[in-house]
């Protein structure tokens, strides 16, 4: 009979934890819907494309290094790998200048400008930060790919 007991204690307590789990997933689901439909550039809908699955990548070697710049610098991504394919992009750039590039401006305020000529504002923290730093790994993938 204790058996019994314990374990229906032990399932009403997994329960009891998981169930908040699979309700804040689908609020944020629901959020990130509502934020795509809004067609907002800047809100928390427009980086619900990263977490479905949707391309993110940028429209320029400029572009990739000015946000490997913020992801680095907003601890998004760390060590020498992101750095170093950072310099090297920055090498590839007209004789590395990173001023006369508006993409690299752009992307070092954390504003990935894709090839479709949409903007993705990545700053910004909690939930957005960690799709941001999902962001980050493929648009250092991106810039690793251009080397």
């Amino acid at each position: 009979m204790k058996a019994i007991i314990c374990r229906a204690a032990s399932v009403s307590a997994v329960m009891a934890f998981l169930l908040p789990v699979t309700a804040a997933h689908a609020q944020l689901g629901d959020l990130l819907k509502r934020g795509e439909n809004a067609g907002s550039s800047s809100g928390l809908g427009s980086l619900g494309g990263a977490l479905s699955g949707q391309s993110v990548t940028s429209g320029s070697t400029g572009n990739v290094a000015g946000i490997l710049e913020f992801c680095i610098k907003n601890n998004y991504l760390g060590g020498d790998g992101a750095s170093s394919v950072k310099d090297k992009l920055l090498g590839k750039l007209s004789g590395g200048k990173t001023s006369s590039d508006a993409g690299y401006s752009d992307g070092a305020k954390g504003l990935l400008n894709g090839s479709d000529g949409k903007q993705l504002n990545l700053s910004g923290g909690g939930l957005k930060g960690e799709v941001t730093r999902q962001v980050c790994d493929k648009i250092l993938a991106q810039g690793k790919s251009m080397l």
